[in-house]
């Protein structure tokens, strides 16, 4: 079993920052992407941001030049540094993970989501 554990989220007001973290454990033989998603109230969920397990990166066009996503591939954990925040990323932020197991199953896994809200 794998188990996607998120954490940092919370209240700030606009212009603020927040650092989300996800830590995988369980039977992993390696991760492949990790990523984050986010779900607003009445929307579906979207791609924020994405990384590689060699590093590559991609955005939504929407947090280009706010987020940034980093991983330590030692700790399994994957990061999201969200500045100059605005309203409008207020959402429930999802990791996930494609996971690689002991039998060379690749699966993906999502966390239980940690709710981000912006005051203007």
């Amino acid at each position: 079993q794998v188990q996607l554990v998120e954490s940092g989220g919370g209240l700030v007001q606009a212009g603020g920052s927040l650092r989300l973290s996800c830590a995988a454990s369980g039977s992993i033989f390696s991760i492949n992407a990790m990523g984050w998603y986010r779900q607003a109230p009445g929307k579906q969920r979207e791609l924020v941001a994405a990384i590689t397990s060699g590093g590559s990166t991609n955005y939504a066009d929407s947090v280009k030049g706010r987020f940034t996503i980093s991983r330590d591939n030692a700790k399994n954990t994957v990061y999201l540094q969200m500045n100059s925040l605005k309203p409008e990323d207020t959402a429930v932020y999802y990791c996930n993970a494609g996971v690689q197991d002991y039998s060379r199953r690749v699966y993906a896994h999502w966390g239980q989501g940690t709710q981000v809200t912006v005051s203007s």
